[in-house]
């Protein structure tokens, strides 16, 4: 478990605002008919824009700059000729590289109007994400981190990813410690000031179970149902997490009554 200097933290804090923007800038382009290669486009020109090159691309042999994963697909799509249609749901994931350091950020956005009940499981997953920050603090351990997401999205009657979890970052995009979405309090790693994690819950509206599809890569839900993912970067303080990418830019675009 590799903790960062000030000085790497700003680097990483410049990765995760580029990954943040990059979102955004795709948010302006969701709507029903556009296909998930042209949102792949757009990502790659602006995180080239932005002074970064695409993260993923490459990465274990990703073959895109952006995982995009609708209703079902749970992480890890693959962009192509798919076109989003009214009433879904899609992750949309991005990573960057900039100045040797990674940069991870993922947001579920709603395509037209969405069924009240698949809403709901999105609002609590992004909820569930920010009760997890609250326990990124030093002196407190995975487990706490973990079970603050668990025990809320599961009193929701939700179900949550055990195969998927979150992770350290910094030189590599994926470092340690794993950080699950599930799990005891004071449970796992102890968090120290200074260690740069990536909180991503994976939240199922019907089963927990999943599956590989043939493609190698996208990950569904074994059931068909839903499944909602949100994700930001944080360092862990001494007295409150500081969170290093944002939705602020998303949510501009998005206004103020949407997911």
């Amino acid at each position: 478990m590799e903790l960062k200097s000030e000085d790497e933290i700003a680097i990483l804090r410049e990765n995760a605002l580029i990954v943040s923007r990059t979102l955004a800038e795709v948010a302006k382009y969701i709507e029903p008919g556009v296909s998930t290669s042209e949102l792949d486009r757009i990502a790659e020109e602006f995180l080239i824009e932005e002074g970064a090159i695409p993260g993923f691309k490459g990465y274990n042999g990703f073959p895109n700059t952006l995982c995009v994963s609708i209703n079902e697909e749970i992480v890890h799509g693959i962009p192509g000729e798919r076109v989003l249609k009214n009433g879904d749901i899609v992750s949309i994931d991005c990573g960057s590289i900039r100045k040797g350091y990674y940069g991870d950020s993922a947001y579920t956005f709603t395509v037209g109007d969405v069924a009240p009940e698949v809403l709901g499981l999105l609002k609590k997953t992004k909820e569930s994400l920010f009760l997890g920050i609250e326990m990124a603090i030093a002196g407190k351990r995975v487990g706490d981190i973990s079970s603050a997401v668990q025990d809320f999205v599961e009193s929701f009657g939700y179900s949550v990813v055990r195969e998927l979890v979150g992770h350290g970052i910094g030189r590599h995009l994926h470092e340690k410690p794993d950080i699950p979405n599930y799990g005891r309090q004071g449970q796992g790693v102890k968090l120290q000031e200074g260690l740069v994690i990536c909180i991503e819950p994976m939240i199922n509206l019907g089963t927990k179970s999943i599956l590989q599809a043939n493609d190698g890569w996208t990950i569904r839900t074994a059931d068909r149902l839903p499944s909602a993912h949100f994700e930001l970067t944080v360092v862990v303080r001494k007295e409150k997490a500081e969170i290093l990418s944002t939705f602020k830019y998303i949510e501009e675009v998005l206004g103020p009554n949407k997911i």
